[in-house]
């Protein structure tokens, strides 16, 4: 099925409760440029539909990683994150009624490039599990190249700009399958306590059970499903390579009490060694560096202890 196509970016008010929904097929690419652009700046977050990738390949990715969760425990824990790791690939769990606890299960597992590929973390079972994923992760490295470009020429940098400034070739791609199961007890536990991306961008689908939400303009407020949509995220990385332009967007997901709720998000994310900064081209005397240069693994590890960055 494909959504009826829209010649514009849709910016309604926040009593619809909708993000900007961006029609890819357009052949007007200057419009579509200009369409992302804008809702980066605004909002952080948008739907772009008529993507290019196929919506059979989007139901295998959904029906593997649910044969996944349905798996018994001693199967999902085959894969799961180490004991003491530092690294956070593996499956893990968390599904106790703690209060201000998260209500989840998750596997994550690098995808591009296949240097840093560990397929110890792939599970073999459901059987066309790799299959999927590997197919998935070469429509999902076009469509995210794409979106990275119309951000880079918003900048007025040619359209290879931030793809080289989270390291071209060697960026790293994550893939994270997040289960949330019916909680009796929704308003003790959150799926994804509020945060911003700590990456570049990130590619979400998701099952038609609502749980995500953002913050803006001093409100909470959901994230509509819209069946064939795939959402953006702009991410930490983004903001601080664009000196700010583009918008962060804060974010939750909750849990509901009777349905499942599941979410396929794949992460762009910057090379370790990377210098997360502004990108020098943007830097003048009118448009100052707001942003101190960083490695990306030293930015990782303040953010994640709560350290000063700037």
């Amino acid at each position: 099925m494909e959504i009826e196509r829209d010649q514009h970016i849709s910016s309604p008010s926040l009593l619809a409760e909708t993000i900007p929904i961006i029609d890819l097929s357009n052949l007007d690419e200057e419009l579509v440029a200009r369409a992302v652009v804008q809702a980066s700046e605004e909002w952080g977050i948008f739907h772009v539909v008529n993507h290019g990738i196929p919506l059979d390949l989007i139901r295998r990715l959904k029906e593997v990683g649910t044969q996944f969760f349905e798996l018994p425990e001693t199967e999902k824990k085959a894969v799961a994150k180490q004991d003491g790791s530092k690294d956070f690939e593996g499956y893990t769990t968390n599904l106790k009624y703690v209060e201000g606890e998260v209500w989840t299960e998750n596997l994550f597992h690098r995808i591009w490039p296949p240097s840093c590929i560990n397929f110890n973390y792939w599970p073999k079972n459901p059987p066309r599990y790799r299959e999927v994923i590997e197919e998935y992760t070469e429509e999902t490295k076009k469509l995210s190249e794409r979106i990275l470009g119309y951000l880079s020429e918003g900048l007025g940098l040619p359209r290879e700009a931030l793809i080289q400034g989270l390291g071209g070739e060697s960026t790293e791609y994550v893939m994270r399958m997040n289960n949330y199961p019916p909680d009796p007890k929704p308003d003790l536990t959150l799926g994804v306590p509020e945060h911003t991306d700590i990456i570049g961008i990130t590619i979400i689908i998701t099952n038609e059970v609502p749980g995500l939400q953002i913050f803006k303009d001093d409100r909470w407020f959901d994230v509509h499903y819209i069946p064939s949509a795939i959402t953006v995220n702009i991410g930490d990385q983004i903001m601080r390579l664009s000196n700010g332009k583009y918008k962060n967007v804060l974010h939750r997901a909750i849990v509901d009490r009777e349905k499942q709720r599941m979410s396929w998000p794949v992460f762009v994310d910057a090379n370790p060694d990377v210098v997360i900064g502004p990108l020098p081209e943007l830097i003048t005397c009118s448009n100052p560096s707001k942003f101190k240069p960083i490695t990306c693994k030293d930015f990782k590890y303040r953010r994640l202890l709560k350290l000063p960055i700037e």
